[in-house]
């Protein structure tokens, strides 16, 4: 780690980054009964420490390289680095980003003079395409974390963090894509303060880091698992270098789900007014779990939030879903009794929680059911309320529940007319332009559809929920069709949601 040491206090990157702030998080703070602090790397000019690393590599190169001009795949932060880079040393950019790139972090790249090609719908695939430009025209690539000079200019994040702060922090929280930051921050922190745990912070369908260390070596995730939510950190194998570093220097891993990373977003609002993109609230989110695994106290703990691009309609579907990932929120299906004055007793039973959604739907006979969205304080509160709801009524607790939350909540009161037999299945796929055409064109005319539900809220994957005219002993034969399209689904035709709301 010494060579590495060594490298992070020679590199150049302070001719074009800002040494961003240690800022103390109070509320935080207070909240998780650890001392919080946040290393501010939103406040970059590209807002993300990714300029560290790009412009380290950039300025190193021979006169002879500068000449050929660099190219770069990255799902943005790394493109905004290498395209902001580029244009302070007056060099020809060409970044390869994935169709699913929010579009934020696409225009800021070519606001800053680089040229834009956008190529399949995740990183690996910008990464072969950009490849295949190197060998037709000659560009220099610049690789967003297996590099050498570029964990060297990241690793700078954790030179800061240690000159920052008064002794050494016990916990640091990173967050982790390729490795290339986590691989700089721990090598320099292990070799100053071995006693300081490195805890990296994985998108649970991108835990490449994770599934590498479990294994003990590279393992490459199938691009169907990978959660493209948090793009900046959907990377499907762990970088050479970075894991190197990591299965010497990385204490452990925590893996946080979407939710939970919506949570985070907005607890680092409330802390900064500042809204971090979602790989940017990652180690936040992976804090606030381990906090809770580990029931810890009165720690030092560093959380490094890597960026702020985040597209502004992005925005809905996080604040749809922070309530349920920070557990303030819970949803419930309750079966009533349908009779004079049953809607004011479930009102009084409910008490003086707030509800943030309400949909009734009349069953038929003496039953009605009811979809809402509870407030909570906390996990007991929840409890609580669960506990006192069903001793006198039949409840479905639908806080986990995909279907219910991405689907079913807009459609409450629809039920097919004539279909006698229906079964239902829930798709994703990556979301960009044309997609929802593109997913019909597939699905094709095999098979009758008796309900489509599609929405779109700013989310890197379209959801799309359908129920297909089938018989139970048709399912093998509708499964082994749907399996020939190419997309991932699950079945939801045992979904409580869908059996009190639309069957």
């Amino acid at each position: 780690m010494e060579k590495y040491v060594k490298k992070i206090l020679a590199s150049r990157v302070y001719e074009v980054a800002n040494e961003t702030p240690l800022q103390h998080a109070r509320i935080l703070t207070a909240r998780l009964s650890n001392q919080v602090l946040l290393k501010r790397e939103d406040m970059q000019p590209v807002f993300s420490f990714k300029i560290r690393g790009a412009y380290n590599k950039i300025v190193q190169l021979s006169d002879e390289d500068k000449a050929k001009g660099v190219i770069a795949a990255s799902a943005g932060n790394h493109a905004q680095g290498v395209a902001y880079a580029a244009r302070t040393l007056g060099l020809k950019a060409t970044i390869v980003m994935g169709r699913n790139t929010p579009s934020i972090k696409v225009n800021a790249v070519k606001d800053l003079g680089a040229r834009v090609v956008l190529f399949g719908d995740a990183y690996d695939d910008a990464a072969k395409h950009a490849a295949e430009l190197v060998a037709a025209e000659g560009f220099v690539y610049i690789h967003p974390y297996d590099d050498v000079d570029v964990i060297a200019g990241q690793g700078t994040v954790g030179m800061e963090i240690m000159n920052q702060h008064r002794g050494a922090p016990d916990v640091i929280f990173v967050p982790v894509g390729g490795g290339g930051l986590i691989a700089g921050i721990s090598a320099y922190v292990k070799y100053l303060s071995p006693k300081t745990k490195i805890v990296g912070v994985e998108a649970e369908g991108s835990a490449c880091l994770t599934a590498a260390l479990a294994a003990g070596r590279r393992v490459k995730l199938p691009f169907e698992t990978l959660d493209l939510f948090a793009e900046g950190v959907s990377v499907a194998q762990i970088g050479k270098e970075p894991f190197n570093i990591a299965k010497r220097c990385v204490d452990t891993t925590i893996t946080v789900n979407t939710d939970e990373i919506c949570a985070a977003i907005k607890d680092l609002f409330d802390e900064t007014r500042s809204i971090a993109e979602p790989s940017g609230a990652l180690a936040v989110a992976g804090m606030k779990k381990y906090i809770v695994q580990t029931g810890v106290t009165g720690s030092d703990m560093v959380a490094v939030v890597s960026g702020a691009n985040v597209n502004f309609d992005r925005l809905r579907h996080i604040s749809e879903r922070a309530e349920v990932g920070e557990h303030r929120e819970v949803i419930l299906g309750v079966t009533i009794p349908e009779r004079k004055g049953s809607f004011r007793k479930f009102c009084r039973v409910i008490g003086k929680h707030p509800v943030s959604e309400f949909n009734y739907r009349y069953a038929g006979g003496e039953e009605a059911h009811v979809y809402v969205g509870l407030q909570v304080v906390a996990s007991d509160d929840r409890s609580r309320l669960l506990a006192t709801l069903r001793k006198q009524y039949v409840v479905q607790d639908m806080t986990d529940n995909e279907a219910a939350k991405l689907h079913v909540r807009h459609m409450v009161g629809g039920r097919a007319f004539g279909a006698t037999d229906e079964l239902l299945y829930r798709f994703e796929f990556p979301e960009r332009p044309g997609a929802l055409a593109r997913f019909l064109g597939v699905l094709g005319t095999g098979w009758n559809i008796t309900m489509f539900h599609y929405r779109n809220h700013g989310a890197a994957w379209g959801r799309v929920l359908v129920g297909f005219e089938a018989q139970a002993k048709e399912r093998r034969k509708l499964t082994k069709y749907l399996q020939r399209i190419g997309y991932r689904y699950w079945e939801e035709t045992e979904n409580p949601a869908y059996q009190l709301f639309l069957r």
